[in-house]
């Protein structure tokens, strides 16, 4: 019997050697799809804030050139803008000595769109790196062909190209109102690029923690960071100090436009920003997916006691938004109490001649009289405020519900109508608590300087008369979400219609019926006007009649509804 000897086994082949190009290369695979995602994903929402941040550009640039249209009047408020208070709060104060319209939008406006363009990009940054390993939905995404830092990479192209796109629409805006073509140029690139550091600011501390609270308000802390180095460097010295340029916010202040336009300091913001990346890659290529470089602390085996009804719950999640939005507006307008003592004159000589601005501060004479007028501006503004954290607490409600959290609670002995009036009782303190804090804190600022008429009695009643007018715009935010949960950020449109109406609308001559769709134009015009209790027994009824009818239809819907 033969046997055949096997034939030799022809070896494998050794594997292809990817060369580290090659390597790092991959981490980026699938950019531009994700990019694409990502930008669909959020069309809608990107659209709202380019036109709101234009609208705002064009609405600043029409009403300054409105209301200041003499050099005389702009002077006049250039000698308000010298304070140490309105440095903090606004810009270094180039052009002061003459102050033109774009000497005027550069200085005041510029730090107010940083921020809210620094927030829209955290928030950006935030929705697409860390709250999606959050959820676990990019692990279902990594485990198609798509690298390591593809999210993040989309998330900042994304982001880019959103402001981008806002600093041409306000290029655009700029040169319809007369301004300098190149100034406007820097201005928007500043703006647009300080906005990118926080960006990036964003990708870094989504590599830090787990949580996508945590990564938000860890770079909103940062941006708040930067806002007070700037201003506490502004202060010292007159245009800036050094302390100014360690705060990115200062480089695109440092531009002058509309001064003597200078663009260097905005490579800092670029430099800045590559930085930061490197150092968000660095740390996303040495921690776990789905973790954070800092490890979460051990939870207790069970929850508290007072976690066990849906108000505790929705508390403990709102409580730290709460206590940053009234330190906020506490500070705030604590600097603005400060502005009384010398208000009435200053304004008294700009309304002389000026029919705008006399419209504005009521159409009255007197310095006395002007003081309260601006006391009731500045409270219209803390109830829009209160307004706006408001309508920004109960969206909250819908984001519970679409991540499916609210049909888990629904699944326990809880009512649909004692979850909801959780939500709405959270939304409603901080209201009160905002409107509060925000007239208390202009009180002390006045009483500081020795102001004290009004009383702090007519600050408290001329306060709470707004309550009815916010409990209203609550209760129809209340009620779109109950009847129509997609429509829930119609209530925003209420507040920039409040806005609007509450500063602007004698200015700009609105009729009648398009100040009645704005609830806080009904509130009587304390301490202008004496109290009358009409107006606001009947925002009262109809704020009753309207979160009756929300927890009727919530009550009666399905859950969730997404």
């Amino acid at each position: 019997m033969s046997t055949t000897a096997p034939a030799p086994s022809t070896p494998a082949p050794a594997p292809a050697r990817t060369s580290p190009a090659a390597r790092r290369g991959s981490t980026l695979t699938g950019t531009w799809l994700l990019l694409r995602f990502m930008a669909r994903r959020d069309r809608v929402r990107l659209s709202v804030w380019a036109l709101s941040v234009v609208a705002l550009w064009l609405y600043v640039v029409t009403a300054f050139s409105a209301v200041y249209s003499t050099a005389a009047d702009r002077q006049a408020r250039a000698a308000l803008m010298s304070t140490p208070t309105s440095i903090m709060v606004t810009g270094p104060g180039y052009g002061l000595d003459d102050y033109t319209l774009g000497a005027m939008t550069a200085n005041e406006m510029t730090l107010w769109v940083i921020v809210a363009l620094a927030v829209m990009s955290i928030m950006q940054v935030v929705r697409h790196t860390r709250a999606e390993e959050e959820s676990s939905r990019s692990e279902l995404i990594r485990a198609a062909v798509v690298g390591r830092h593809a999210p993040a990479v989309a998330a900042m192209l994304l982001v880019l190209a959103a402001n981008v796109v806002i600093a041409a629409l306000t290029v655009a805006v700029f040169a319809a109102g007369g301004l300098a073509v190149l100034d406007s140029v820097v201005l928007a690139a500043g703006v647009g690029l300080t906005a990118m550091v926080f960006a990036a600011v964003a990708v870094v501390t989504s590599q830090v923690t787990a949580h996508r609270r945590g990564a938000s308000g860890m770079a909103i802390g940062v941006l708040g960071l930067a806002a007070v180095v700037r201003g506490a460097g502004d202060i010292q010295h007159l245009h800036g100090s050094a302390l100014s340029w360690f705060s990115p916010i200062a480089w695109a202040q440092q531009t002058r436009a509309f001064v003597e336009v200078r663009a260097w300091p905005l490579l800092l913001s670029v430099v800045l920003t590559v930085l930061l990346l490197v150092v968000a890659a660095f740390l996303a290529s040495h921690r776990d997916f789905g973790a954070g470089m800092i490890a979460d602390r051990r939870g207790r085996a069970d929850a508290r006691p007072t976690l066990r009804s849906p108000f505790a719950v929705a508390w403990r999640q709102q409580r730290t938004a709460i206590m940053w939005w009234a330190l906020g507006t506490g500070l705030m307008w604590l600097a603005s109490g400060t502005y009384l003592r010398d208000i009435g004159t200053m304004i008294e000589d700009m309304a002389e001649g000026n029919p705008a601005v006399a419209a504005i501060f009521g159409g009255a004479d007197g310095a006395q009289t002007i003081v309260n007028s601006f006391v009731y501006i500045m409270l219209l503004f803390t109830a829009l405020i209160a307004v706006g954290y408001g309508i920004s607490s109960l969206l909250r409600a819908r984001t519970e519900e679409t991540q499916g959290r609210t049909e888990w609670v629904l699944a326990t002995p809880v009512s649909r109508r004692r979850w909801l009036g959780a939500q709405v009782a959270v939304a409603g303190i901080g209201a009160i608590v905002l409107v509060a804090v925000g007239t208390l804190g202009m009180a002390i600022g006045a009483y500081s300087v020795g102001v004290t008429d009004p009383g702090l009695a007519t600050y408290a009643v001329a306060a709470a008369v707004y309550l009815p007018a916010v409990g209203l715009v609550l209760a129809l935010a209340t009620a779109i979400y109950a009847w129509a949960p997609r429509l829930t950020s119609l209530p925003w449109a209420f507040l920039v219609i409040a806005f609007v109406v509450g500063l602007f609308g004698e200015a700009f001559q609105l009729p009648d019926w398009i100040k009645g769709i704005s609830p806080l134009w009904w509130v009587p015009q304390m301490p202008l006007e004496a109290f009358t209790w009409p107006p606001v027994l009947a925002l009262t009824a109809i704020t009753a009649a309207l979160f009756t009818a929300a927890f009727t239809a919530f009550h009666r819907r399905d859950v969730p509804t997404v």
